[in-house]
């Protein structure tokens, strides 16, 4: 009996303790401390819920203040706005945002340190809020822990932080380019790591980011979109390393832009006889531009191709270009509308030009060159002639109209010799290039086409082959690498002919290839070896990552969740991820094993779960053909979207693009210049997507 009531006396007290543990974990925020006390002219206030401490700042119901102090709340829950009115002033909150908006006669916006949050169904606001809202004194007393609202005493709007957007003023017209630069007459706040401008609407208190950095004092260079018109907040905002927000400036701006277009790269009355280089000179962000040449005398329009508003165009003129011309470049805005520069008028005096191009002076030749012609003028003819630097005697190579032709000189062009290209223009009259020296050493040789280094054969192949001497036969051999075994699998007396070749199930495994033919006495010539793999067995295509109609969703998702990291506008990552994969419908899988990638950007190399094997594009002999390569294999997309995320943040190579990132029409001209894809068209597809499916709104942000 004694030791069930020791028992029952030790379950007693752990119960006890647990109590205290858990009535611990659920006292209210800012009650541990002890209660806080409220006073109000005086009279201590009895509320519930109490005043709370968070982050270091007393934090008060807001509506138990105002009222009490004669003024009217307003709760708008549509907007999740408070809308405070005494008197002449007034002051508006947002439910979780640092931006606050005053009226004493005039609209004056600020931020606080901590926004006004629900608390047990009660709007709470720090003490310097209520002061500046009511213009009135209040408090903190430390040691009674006591909040006390002096309405006999007034108070100015004081501002939260140290520190000022130094280049803008309260009301300024904004017409165009504008500096953006911060000024902290203290020092920086501490764990500063970078700051971001915004754009926001007074009315909803969102926007969009216009200028980012890591530099928190730097001058950063905002050019804004026509579509941002109207009365606007310029927020200046500084974060830590874990994007939490530290401190901050806001100033009301009317944004009026004067579209102004200025073409650059040529001035007035210039006499342009080569290549230009034509630019834009913008103050706003346009989509794209393009390059307008007229030639008066012949009235001969010219417009280019869209283009990079931030990139250079080249024209050329031709001889017929050649009299009185005018420039013009045209920007054209997110709706389409045009804005021209004034035109430049110019005089055109090009000299006539006809350059052999594919070969340089002095240079060997040892197999096949692709000649061409650069000329600037119209031609009927060509002809590519190959001149003996000895005898003088000249022979065409090749006549054709406008074409380039591919010559591969056998042994009796061995020597020094001299290329040239003869031309005739559209009015019959014959020009001649300057010669290029070369030397051939015309040693007999066999190229093998059709197949190239690495390629896995997966179907039957054309084999066929180039030679700078006349075969008498060829036969295309298959080499076991290991055994040295060789078995012929095409061929025949035609060397100029296509041969088939069809492999079957024993082919499987690894090859070298070459054509080996006879020629002048039974002379062997042979090709180089070329390794191949056959693999007969299934292929697996590539395959959804998710369904089609879900893929929005889901790429909006974890481009709203890097956007918030990262600083890349959402927009963008979303209109990549579309067009890369093809709305998530193409992602790449293991091409034997189906192994599922979940690459939405087609990244070579190693990911967190190894590769994938898939196919790409190399060039052997000036011929394109498919290999293996490794492609980054994840375990969901989300590893896939964070490690893009990461090549383009951390890769020397997008450093220009970082700069802009934030916004997509400038973020997709940027990766083009940085060569993120070959396609010209690969922005203008982006602004599309964007376009079309609404994205911008991914890139809304608030404070």
């Amino acid at each position: 009996m004694l030791r069930k009531c020791k028992i029952f006396r030790w379950r007693l007290f752990f119960m006890f303790i647990l109590v205290l543990v858990f009535s611990q974990w659920n006292v209210p925020p800012g009650l541990a401390a002890g209660e806080i006390k409220l006073v109000i002219d005086g009279r201590s206030i009895k509320t519930s819920p109490l005043p709370v401490i968070q982050n270091s700042r007393t934090l008060v119901p807001v509506r138990l203040v105002s009222e009490k102090l004669g003024a009217q709340v307003e709760w708008n829950e549509k907007n999740r706005t408070v809308h405070i009115v005494k008197g002449s002033r007034s002051v508006l909150l947002r439910i979780d945002s640092h931006l606050v908006e005053y009226k004493t006669g005039e609209r004056v916006f600020n931020l606080c340190d901590v926004p006004p949050q629900i608390i047990s169904d009660r709007t709470f606001v720090p003490l310097r809020l209520v002061s500046n809202a009511l213009g009135v004194a209040v408090k903190w007393e430390e040691a009674s822990r006591t909040v006390s609202v002096d309405s006999s005493q007034t108070a100015s709007i004081t501002p939260f932080f140290d520190m000022k957007i130094s280049t803008i003023h309260p009301g300024q017209v904004i017409t165009g380019t504008t500096e953006l630069q911060s000024f902290f007459p203290g020092a920086v706040p501490a764990g500063a790591a970078g700051i971001k401008y915004l754009l926001l609407s007074p009315e909803t208190g969102r926007g969009v980011v216009i200028a980012r950095g890591n530099e928190v004092t730097a001058r950063y260079r905002w050019l804004p979109n026509l579509q941002q018109k109207g009365q606007w907040i310029i927020v200046a905002a500084i974060y830590d390393r874990d994007g939490r927000f530290l401190a901050g400036d806001a100033v009301p701006v009317q944004v009026a832009v004067v579209p102004q277009v200025s073409l650059t790269g040529i001035v007035q009355d210039q006499v342009v006889r080569d290549t230009v280089s034509l630019g834009a000179d913008l103050n706003f962000v346009p989509s794209y531009v393009k390059y307008e040449v007229i030639n008066q005398d012949k009235n001969k329009v010219f417009v280019s191709e869209e283009s990079d508003p931030q990139g250079l165009y080249r024209w050329t003129p031709m001889l017929e270009d050649n009299g009185n011309v005018t420039f013009r470049v045209i920007a054209y805005d997110y709706n389409g509308q045009a804005y021209s520069s004034q035109t430049i008028s110019a005089k055109v005096d090009a000299i006539r030009k006809l350059e052999l191009r594919g070969v340089s002076a002095e240079s060997t030749i040892e197999k096949p060159v692709t000649l061409w012609v650069s000329r600037n003028f119209q031609v009927s003819q060509t002809e590519y002639v190959v001149r003996d630097l000895q005898t003088g005697k000249e022979e065409v190579l090749a006549q054709v109209g406008y074409a380039s032709y591919r010559w591969f000189p056998g042994p009796e062009y061995a020597g020094f010799k001299e290329l040239l290209v003869r031309v005739k223009d559209t009015a019959g009259v014959t020009h001649v290039s300057d010669s290029i020296k070369v030397r051939v050493t015309g040693i007999p040789r066999l190229i093998l086409e059709g197949i190239g280094p690495q390629q896995v054969v997966t179907e039957p192949v054309k084999l066929r082959i180039l030679s700078n001497v006349a075969l008498d036969n060829i036969q295309y051999i298959l080499i076991n690498p290991k055994t040295g075994t060789k078995r012929v699998i095409g061929g025949g007396k035609d060397s100029q002919a296509e041969y088939t070749w069809t492999p079957v199930k024993m082919d499987e495994g690894e090859w070298r290839i070459k054509a080996e033919g006879t020629y002048v006495s039974g002379a062997k010539i042979t090709s180089e070896e070329i390794p191949l793999r056959v693999y007969l067995g299934k292929i697996h295509p590539a395959r959804p990552a998710i369904e089609k109609e879900k893929f929005l969703d889901l790429a909006s998702s974890l481009a709203s969740q890097s956007w918030q990291k990262t600083g890349m506008s959402a927009a963008l990552q979303t209109a990549q991820a579309i067009l890369e994969t093809g709305w998530g419908q193409s992602v790449p899988v293991d091409k034997y094993s189906g192994k599922m990638s979940y690459n939405l950007f087609g990244i070579k190399g190693k990911g967190t779960v190894g590769f994938v094997i898939s196919n790409t594009w190399e060039e052997y002999n000036g011929k394109t053909y498919r290999i293996d390569a490794e492609f980054r294999a994840y375990r969901n997309v989300t590893e896939s979207w964070s490690d893009h995320k990461n090549f383009l943040l951390t890769s020397s190579r997008y450093e220009p693009f970082r700069a802009v990132m934030h916004d997509s029409v400038q973020g997709a001209w940027a990766l083009r210049r940085a060569g993120y894809a070959t396609d010209s068209k690969y922005p203008l597809k982006l602004m599309d997507i964007i376009r079309r499916y609404d994205l911008q709104k991914l890139d809304e942000i608030s404070i």
